[in-house]
C-alpha cells in the first residue's frame, strides 16, 4: 500500500470538489465550535454558581446544639421499663451555647493532616440600630486573615478590606441589605444591642455582600475578640468551629467521628448543601446532554456528506479498481479524505469555540446578588478540547468507514456497463 499515491489522490479528490469538501469541514466546525462554547459556558457558570455557595461553606461545621435529652427521668424507673412511656413538653436541657474545651479542640483539629485549617466563630443575634431605625440581625465574630485564608472571605467583600477589619478593634463589617436599608456607609457607626438589652457602638469600615439577599439582609462580622467584649465573655468562649480539608471526600467520615468523640453536633458540606448538590447535578447533565447531541448531529451530517461523496466518485472508484488499485486502497483514499476533514474542521471548531467562549468572558456582567462577578464565567478546561477533537476525529472516521466499505466492495465492471 503506497501511502503516498493514496494521499494524493485523496487530496485531488478533496480539492476537486471544493464545495463538498468545505460543507464537510464546516459541518464538524461548527459543531465541534457550539459544543465548546456551550461546555465552557455552562460548566463556568455552574461553577460560579457553586462557589457562590461552597466557598463560603465549610466542609464540617461544628457546634454544640442544644436539644431536650433524650433519657428522661421516667426512663431511670426500673418497675416500668417494659411499658410505653409518653412524655409531653419536653424542654431543651439546660445548657450553654459555647463549645467546652474549643481552644483545644481547635489545636487537635489544625494538627490532623487531613485538615487545612480549623477557625474559631462566635455567633449571637443583635438588633442594629441607626437613629429611629431598629432591624433583628445576626452578629458573627471571626478571625479575619484565617476566614480570608481558608473561605475566600475577601472575596465579598464590596467596599474596605479584611485589614480595615483586623486593624479596628471595633469595627464592623455591615452587611450590604442592613447598610442600604438604614442609609449607612464606611465611616459611620451603628449600635448594636445584644438580647440582654447592653448597646454598643461600632465603626462601619466595610461592607459585606454574599449574594444571597436573605443573609446580606441580618448578617455582619467583626473580630473575635471583639464580639467577646461585647458578650462579656473570655477568650475561651466559642460558639461554632468551621474545618476546611484537604480532600472533601473526608468530610462524611470525619464530621462523624467528631461527633463520637467529642459529644458536638458536626455537619458535613455534603449534608448541609444536599438540596444545591441536587441541582447542580441535574444542571451538569444537560449541559453534557445538549453538548454530546451537537457532536452526534454533526457526525451525521459528516456521515451524509461523505456517503453522497461516494456516489459521485462512482467513476473515480472504477477507473482505480481497473488500474490495478485493490479494494482496500480504495478503501483508504476515502478514510483519508474523511480524516482529513475531521482533522481540519475539529481544528477550526476548536479555534472558533475558543474564540466564542472568549468574547462571551469578557462581555459586562453586572448584578447586585454577584458584586465581585464583573463578566460572564466560562470555564476554559482543557479537557473540553481534548475531548473536542477525539470526537471530531472519531466522528469523521466512523462517517468515512462506513461509507468506505461500500467503495471496496464495489465491482468496477458494473460500473463500467452503466456508464
Amino acid at each position: 500500500m503506497n501511502w503516498t499515491v493514496i494521499l494524493h489522490i485523496a487530496k485531488t479528490h478533496l480539492v476537486t470538489k471544493i464545495k463538498q469538501t468545505a460543507t464537510a469541514a464546516l459541518g464538524v466546525t461548527f459543531g465541534i465550535g457550539a459544543y465548546i462554547t456551550l461546555v465552557c459556558f455552562m460548566t463556568g457558570l455552574n461553577s460560579m454558581l457553586d462557589d457562590l455557595i461552597l466557598n463560603q461553606t465549610p466542609h464540617i461545621h461544628i457546634f454544640n446544639e442544644i436539644e431536650p435529652s433524650k433519657n428522661q427521668p421516667i426512663d431511670l424507673y426500673t418497675k416500668i421499663e417494659s411499658s410505653l412511656n409518653m412524655v409531653h413538653s419536653i424542654k431543651p436541657k439546660q445548657s450553654q451555647k459555647k463549645i467546652h474545651n474549643a481552644l483545644p479542640l481547635l489545636i487537635y483539629l489544625n494538627n490532623d493532616a487531613k485538615v487545612r485549617g480549623a477557625t474559631p466563630q462566635i455567633k449571637t443575634q443583635i438588633f442594629y440600630m441607626a437613629g429611629s431605625i431598629e432591624l433583628g440581625g445576626n452578629l458573627t465574630g471571626i478571625k479575619v486573615l484565617e476566614e480570608a485564608r481558608l473561605f475566600n472571605f475577601e472575596d465579598y467583600i464590596i467596599n474596605g478590606t479584611t485589614l480595615d477589619l483586623q486593624n479596628t478593634d471595633n469595627g464592623i463589617l455591615l452587611g450590604a441589605g442592613i447598610a442600604d436599608k438604614m442609609s449607612l456607609d464606611i465611616g459611620d457607626r451603628v449600635l448594636v444591642s445584644t438580647i440582654k438589652g447592653d448597646i454598643f457602638p461600632l465603626k462601619i469600615v466595610g461592607m459585606f455582600q454574599s449574594g444571597i439577599a436573605d443573609i446580606d439582609n441580618i448578617q455582619s462580622f467583626v473580630k473575635l475578640k471583639t464580639i467577646q467584649r461585647i458578650l462579656g465573655e473570655a477568650e475561651n468562649y466559642i460558639t461554632d468551629i468551621n474545618v476546611k480539608l484537604y480532600d472533601l471526600a473526608e468530610a462524611i467520615p470525619m464530621a462523624q467521628r467528631i461527633e463520637a468523640q467529642f459529644n458536638l453536633k458536626a455537619i458535613d458540606i455534603t449534608t448541609a448543601n444536599a438540596q444545591f448538590e441536587t441541582g447542580t447535578t441535574i444542571r451538569n447533565l444537560i449541559t453534557y446532554a445538549v453538548s454530546i447531541t451537537l457532536l452526534i448531529v454533526a457526525g451525521f451530517g459528516i456521515y451524509n456528506i461523505l456517503n453522497m461523496l461516494i456516489y459521485e466518485k462512482m467513476n473515480d472508484i472504477a477507473i482505480l479498481k481497473a488500474t490495478g488499485f485493490s479494494g482496500k486502497d480504495v478503501q483508504m483514499i476515502f478514510m483519508s479524505q474523511a480524516i482529513i476533514i475531521g482533522l481540519v474542521g475539529g481544528f477550526l471548531g476548536l479555534l472558533i469555540g475558543y474564540v466564542l467562549s472568549s468574547i462571551i468572558d469578557r462581555i459586562p456582567f453586572n448584578t447586585e446578588a454577584l458584586p465581585t462577578v464583573t463578566t460572564y464565567p466560562i470555564n476554559h478546561n482543557i479537557w473540553f478540547y481534548v475531548i473536542g477533537i477525539t470526537f471530531a476525529m472519531l466522528s469523521t472516521f466512523l462517517a468515512g468507514y462506513l461509507p468506505s466499505q461500500k467503495a471496496n466492495k464495489i465491482d468496477p465492471v458494473q460500473i463500467i456497463r452503466g456508464q
